[in-house]
């Protein structure tokens, strides 16, 4: 028989490298990884409009990342 996929994921889990894993998709998530934008903390220094013009980000994917970074009380950088 084989391993199930969350034996597996859990001995491979990084926080670094899963950040905002199964809260937007892979396209996105790599696009924030190509930025070196590793925490919600790096997110909050960039504005929506400056992530809404990454590969793979789009309505649903900020709507997304904007519930879950409220969730954790972090907000995108206001343009003034």
């Amino acid at each position: 028989m084989s391993k199930s996929l969350n034996s597996i994921y859990t001995l491979n889990y990084n926080p670094e490298e899963d950040f905002l894993y199964g809260v937007i998709a892979i396209p996105a998530r790599k696009a924030l990884e190509k930025e070196k934008i590793n925490s919600l903390e790096k997110l909050s220094d960039y504005s929506e409009k400056e992530i809404m013009q990454l590969h793979g980000f789009g309505k649903n994917t900020i709507e997304k990342l904007k519930n879950h970074m409220k969730e954790n009380q972090v907000f995108f950088k206001e343009i003034e």
